[in-house]
Formats: C-alpha cells, sequence, structure tokens
C-alpha cells in the first residue's frame, strides 16, 4: 500500500512496476501559475517558517542527552538562507570515547544482547510506530536542515524509514545458525553472533534513510552503536534516538555523536573498542575511514560510497517518457544522490529530440522554498557544494559542451541553482567523469550496444545504472554487462527494504538494506563437539 500511495503522489502517468518506486518526479500543480527557476527568485525569498520544535542538539551518551566534554557547539545551518538554526554540541575524540565505553557496557553487561530477539522486534516495532506518529516534525526537521522538498520527506522517505525499522524487527527473531554434518563423528553448529560494538558514519544527503540503513541492521542483530552525524545535518537523529528510548531501548545501546569527520568521525573509524565500522559518503572520505579502521584493530568495514551512474535511452525508447525518467534520475533531492543517473546516454537516432524534450523539462521544473506545495527542487546543503556544483557547470562550459539551460544560482539568498542541462558532452570532461552531486544532467551520443556498454563501464564507481527499452533482449543485455550494484529497467530510485544496496569497484564494500545487510553485523562461529557411538552420522 505504501510503494503505491508514494508512487501515485510522486509520479506522472508512466506505468512504473515496482515495490517502492519514487520513479517519476512529479511537477505538482501543472497548469496552475508556478514559479518556475528563471524566475524563482522571489519565491525562494518569500519562506515558509517551519513550526517545529528543536528539542534536542545535545549529544545521546549511555541514554542520556549531554553537552561534549570540551563544551564547544557548532551551528547547524538553513541551507535556504544560509543562517543559524541552531547551535549543536560538537563531540570530538574524548566523546567517542565516552560513547564507546557506554556501547561496550551496553553490549559486554547490558540486557540488549542478552534479550530474547523477540523482545528486540517489539522494540523495534514500537519505534516504529512512534516515527510514523511523528512523521510530519520529523519531516520538517529533515527539510529544514537538508533543504529537501518537504512533500518528499513527509510523503515518501518517512513511510519508507517506518518500514525500514518495521522490516528489520521482522528479521529480529528469524537469524539463526545452521547444523553442518562433518565427515567424522563430530556435532557441528555454526552460530551467528551479534559483532559487538557499531561505529556507523552517516551523510547528509538522506539523513534519516540512512539512520535507518545502519540502525535497523545493526539493532537487529543485538548490536550496540554509535553513530556520528553528518555535521550538516544532525537534527533528525537526535529526534530518533530520543523516540526509540520512548520506545524502550535500554541506555548505552544506541549513542549519537554529532562532530566534523576530522575529529569525531576519525576518533570512532581508528577506535580500538569499535568491532565494525559502517560509513556512506565519498569514496575519498571512505579510503580514509578503511585507513583508519586497517590501521587499529583491522575492524570490518561497509561502505557505500560515491556513484557516477550511466541512464541508458535506448533507440527504440518513448521519448518523453525516456525524458521524464532521466529527468528524475538526475534531478532528485537536488541531484544529491549517490546513484544519481548522472551521465545520460542517448542513443544517436534519437538524440537531437531528447535534448530539446529534456531542456524543456528542465525549464520547467519548480525551484523555490522547499516548505512550499508543488517544490519539486529545494537549496543545495551548503556553501561548499553549492559553489563546487558551479564549478562544475563553468567545467562544462570551458570544455565546449553545449549549455542548454540553467548555469547559475537562484536568488541572492541561499543555496538555490537552476537545472542544468548539457548536450556534446564527451567522456572525457570532468563533468562526465567526476560526481558533481548536483543538478546538472550531462548528455552524451552513442551509436550502439557495444560501444555504451565500454563508455558506460569505464569509470571508477559502480553503483547504480538505468536501462530505458522496450526490448528484452535489450535490457537483458545491458543488465548483464554494466559493472554496477543496481540495474533499473524502465524506474529508477526504487528503494524497497527488502532490495540490496552497494557498488562495484570504488562505489563500495558490502550492501545495504534487506538480508544482504545483516551480514554487515553478524560473526560466525563454528561450534564442534565429538561425538561418541552415534546412533547416525
Amino acid at each position: 500500500m505504501a510503494a503505491r500511495r508514494i508512487s501515485s503522489l510522486l509520479s506522472r502517468s508512466l506505468s512504473v512496476s515496482s515495490a517502492f518506486s519514487l520513479s517519476l518526479g512529479k511537477n505538482f500543480n501543472r497548469g496552475k501559475s508556478i514559479h518556475r527557476f528563471s524566475t524563482a527568485a522571489a519565491a525562494v525569498e518569500e519562506l515558509i517558517t517551519p513550526t517545529v520544535q528543536i528539542n534536542y542538539t545535545q549529544l545521546l551518551i549511555n541514554g542520556q542527552f549531554v553537552d561534549a566534554a570540551s563544551g564547544k557547539t557548532f551551528p547547524t545551518f538553513d541551507p535556504r538562507t544560509g543562517e543559524v538554526i541552531a547551535n549543536v554540541a560538537e563531540g570530538d575524540a574524548e566523546d567517542i570515547n565516552r560513547a564507546v565505553s557506554a556501547a561496550r557496557k551496553a553490549f559486554d553487561e547490558g540486557p540488549w544482547p542478552r534479550m530474547s530477539p523477540y523482545e528486540r522486534s517489539r522494540i523495534l516495532l514500537r519505534f516504529a510506530d512512534l516515527a510514523e506518529k511523528h512523521n510530519d516534525e520529523l519531516a520538517a526537521l529533515e527539510t529544514w536542515n537538508n533543504g529537501k522538498p518537504y512533500e518528499q520527506a513527509a510523503k515518501a522517505e518517512l513511510p519508507l524509514f517506518v518500514r525500514l525499522f518495521r522490516y528489520y524487527a521482522g528479521w529480529a527473531d528469524k537469524i539463526h545458525g545452521l547444523t553442518v554434518q562433518a565427515d567424522g563423528p563430530h556435532h557441528v553448529q555454526i552460530l551467528h553472533e551479534p559483532i559487538g560494538v557499531a561505529g556507523q558514519i552517516i551523510p547528509w544527503n538522506f539523513p534519516l534513510m540512512m539512520f535507518a540503513w545502519k540502525v535497523g541492521p545493526a539493532l537487529a542483530c543485538g548490536n550496540t552503536i554509535v553513530l556520528k552525524t553528518a555535521e550538516q545535518t544532525p537534527l533528525t537523529a537526535f529526534f530518533a534516538a530520543k523516540l526509540f528510548h520512548e520506545a524502550g531501548l535500554p541506555p548505552g545501546v544506541l549513542n549519537i555523536v554529532s562532530g566534523y569527520g576530522p575529529t569525531a568521525g576519525a576518533a570512532l573509524a581508528s577506535h580500538m573498542d569499535v568491532d565494525k565500522i559502517a560509513f556512506t559518503g565519498s569514496t575519498d572520505t571512505g579510503k580514509i575511514v578503511q585507513e583508519l579502521a586497517s590501521k587499529s584493530n583491522l575492524k570490518p568495514v561497509t561502505l557505500e560510497l560515491g556513484g557516477k551512474s550511466p541512464f541508458i535511452v535506448c533507440e527504440d525508447a518513448d521519448i518523453d517518457q525516456a525524458v521524464e525518467l532521466a529527468h528524475f534520475a538526475l534531478f532528485f533531492n537536488q541531484g544529491q544522490c549517490c546513484c544519481a543517473g548522472s551521465r545520460t546516454f542517448v542513443h544517436e537516432s534519437v538524440y537531437d529530440e531528447f535534448i530539446e524534450k529534456a531542456k524543456a523539462r528542465a525549464l520547467s521544473r519548480t525551484v523555490g522554498d522547499p516548505f512550499k506545495k508543488g517544490i519539486e527542487q529545494g537549496p543545495q546543503i551548503d556553501p561548499e557544494q553549492f559553489a563546487k556544483v558551479l564549478r562544475y557547470i563553468r567545467s562544462g562550459i570551458e570544455s565546449n559542451a553545449t549549455l542548454e539551460c540553467g548555469g547559475g544560482r537562484i536568488g541572492s539568498k541561499g543555496y538555490f541553482v537552476q537545472p542544468t542541462v548539457f548536450s556534446n558532452v564527451q567522456d572525457d570532461m570532468l563533468i562526465a567523469k567526476d560526481e558533481i552531486f548536483g543538478p546538472v544532467q550531462s548528455i552524451l551520443k552513442y551509436k550502439d550496444l557495444d560501444e555504451v556498454i565500454r563508455r558506460a563501464n569505464s569509470t571508477r564507481y559502480g553503483l547504480a545504472a538505468g536501462v530505458f527499452t522496450k526490448n528484452i533482449n535489450t535490457a537483458n543485455t545491458l543488465t548483464r554487462a554494466l559493472r554496477v550494484g543496481t540495474v533499473w529497467v524502465n524506474c529508477f530510485d526504487v528503494f524497497d527494504a527488502a532490495i540490496p544496496f552497494g557498488g562495484y569497484k570504488m562505489s563500495g564494500v558490502g550492501r545495504e538494506k534487506g538480508i544482504y545487510s545483516l551480514n554487515n553485523y553478524l560473526q560466525v562461529k563454528a561450534v564442534i563437539t565429538p561425538l561418541k557411538n552415534p546412533a547416525w552420522l
């Protein structure tokens, strides 16, 4: 039901079969008077003031909200304006030590790993119910702190957030081992045990979703957690943690530290008493996390990293549908999505038509205050990301790609970028190679399948891909040839709780979501005992 509801909210009239689909970004209120991006400056400056209260800005350690040991705080900002929303405790290495000590004690001595899996499941379910009850508050905080459209947060992301925790609640009492047949007279048990204290570092582009992807499986498996938020978006994690304790989570099981990567993040990744680290973010930072983990106690690492995903439009495509889906694949979440379809490969026979329609669709994209109904695109997250996107746009122009539309900022306040489309993009241009993480669509031309397979795979990344075709043989050829962790065929960004997600190559290590994510938080132990005079072997 949730899948169909979300698909109807965020889809146009394309037929897309999926369990959970954000497949086709809808242009809400089409036909009404809406500021398009070229005239959105006035709309951007008339901002809605959120009514949600910010009650939690301290670190959560051992079940209590506390100040940082240093007493320091740092500001968290509204990306619509660049103004301060709140000052948040700035955790550093000493606070990580405090949080890890609490998590270690909760694991070694506390009730959580000793509780029956059924009881753990009930707590996860109670938390999901509370999150659902507070849907609008969580969504408002997410939009205020991140800049994503409120309709996206409230009607798509929060329902999936709740679904993910209910999914993992279902797994809690179904994690079991094996009995293995040995060649000799021995009884062999294979146990799946919680790994211990899990360190988790989440990004700013989907704060609540990444919270669920990390916390859900770790708790279902009986672990304790120290989670570091992104410094840009700490607010929803604190609110969610408060709800967890209302649901009955024992103190010390979930600890939240806000702070910066070089201090708090590095301390967590290198901590000798952390048994596992999970990180979502850029590939370059992922390398640092893996190095710190290996140089400390060789803790296992799960990495969900960057991407430069190809979106392949075949010659048999319905162009109107392909344009809409390619537009959504790139521009969703202000382009701040690791699996964004950021290399749009279009067959030469339909290239010119596609360009004109892609340009028209970008020009009609509604940009403005993300709290306003009908807005498709809010601001970029912060001034650094805003400046980075504009640098890549300048690079595309200097590289002689054709700027079809966009290319600049919107308004004089906040971090709004015009939806931008480039044609005549070549593989060696930076806009075709690097992860821009912004609303910049690069459209490339190809001749045949062999060529597009070779070019699509010629990247250090391998996170995801999109294929748009009516031909099942073409679809099968491409899905098997593309070196990526996820291929969406005639859909995009389908994120069901049961579907594993992760990358090939430098897009990461391991998988999030689904049954595969449980392996990240379990140890495998073999127990062998002799059998004397067994009746059978």
